[in-house]
């Protein structure tokens, strides 16, 4: 018994000096008011040593949070997190088109799924499965843990938009990507983002926007584009949660399997809780002197099907890094998924 007792004593004490505490930052820079940024100080930080103390396991994180751009700006993500400037912190793949082109699919998807639960979970499946999509976040030092994103996009205008014609020779809003959703139509794309579309429209630089109301209603562009025309141009992955991958490679088995489960579930917390202040602003709108309308079906029909295939013109772009595979494999889960897509890019 009593050598039992010893052996008891020799393997706890061999336990503890294994356990091991991790100083680790996590970053953004954004603010925590926006949802994809809130739940990574809610969730992730708040979760991971109750997570492991849950498994058994001694090891513990202890984080230091920093955002807001208390780091670094909105343009400066991608590399503040694979140069280490921070541990970990959200990514923008919105931004960094020809440097992650592959994360971007959904912007060159249009009209595919208003769901952005769905849309984000089969992001993160595409990432665990396609080795192309794990490998772009490799190639810049990070390592992809969860996919944010944005609901559906719709019209705020300072003219009713009651059919397309409406739209012909307007100056809408509509940076990025997201200028090729309208150009077909004969509206003028114009450059900005969501701090600036307020002054752009009230200075007559634009006449609305394409737009997210999670991000038109706290900035009150509804007093200068009073105009909210429904379209649903469908939910879209923005970037996600990512981690130095020379720290990932030096954390335990164990803290990487919890900050893995936390991974997913920020995705879906995140998304979960975008769509809950979406339907909350859109019930707001009228109180705040909004008219909020829907384009009519057919003309939602026309819009979609008059698009050029900004898909396959994507995929063909980016051929060498493995494009269609992607465009392929995400068509197929969200048919898979019973998404219901308008269009089927793959097929177009």
């Amino acid at each position: 018994m009593k050598k039992t007792l010893a052996a008891l004593a020799i393997g706890a004490a061999a336990s503890m000096a294994q356990a091991e505490t991790y100083n680790l930052t996590m970053a953004s820079s954004h603010p925590t008011v926006l949802p994809w940024v809130g739940q990574l100080s809610t969730l992730v930080v708040a979760e991971t040593n109750t997570r492991l103390e849950a498994m058994g396991s001694d090891d513990r994180v202890e984080w230091t949070e920093a955002y807001g751009g208390a780091l670094y700006g909105f343009k400066d993500t991608l590399e503040a997190v694979g140069d280490g400037l921070t541990d970990a912190g959200w990514v923008g793949t919105l931004w960094e088109g020809s440097k992650m082109p592959l994360q971007n699919v959904t912007y060159f998807t249009p009209f595919v799924s208003d769901d952005l639960v769905g849309t984000l979970q089969i992001m993160n499946e595409l990432h665990r499965e396609l080795p192309v999509l794990q490998e772009a976040w490799e190639d810049q030092n990070v390592v992809f843990l969860g996919a944010s994103g944005v609901e559906t996009y719709h019209l705020l205008t300072n003219f009713p938009v009651n059919s397309l014609a409406d739209l012909e020779g307007r100056k809408i809003l509509a940076p990025g990507p997201s200028a090729n959703w309208i150009k077909h139509l004969g509206a003028v794309p114009v450059n900005g983002a969501l701090p600036t579309y307020y002054n752009q429209v009230q200075t007559g630089v634009a006449d609305g926007m394409v737009v997210i109301l999670t991000g038109a209603f706290p900035n009150k562009h509804y007093e200068v584009a009073p105009y909210v025309t429904l379209v649903g141009i469908g939910a879209h992955m923005t970037g996600g949660l990512g981690i130095n991958k020379d720290v990932w490679d030096d954390l335990s088995d164990d803290v990487r399997q919890v900050l893995i489960e936390l991974g997913e579930e920020y995705t879906v917390a995140h998304a979960k809780e975008v769509m809950a202040r979406y339907e909350k602003f859109l019930a707001e709108l009228p109180n705040v002197g909004a008219t909020v309308t829907e384009l009519p079906a057919e003309e939602v029909a026309a819009w979609a099907d008059g698009l050029p295939n900004l898909a396959g013109d994507w995929a063909e772009a980016n051929g060498d890094k493995g494009a269609a595979e992607v465009l392929a494999a995400y068509m197929d889960k969200v048919k898979a998924a019973g998404l219901n897509p308008r269009i089927d890019w793959s097929a177009k």
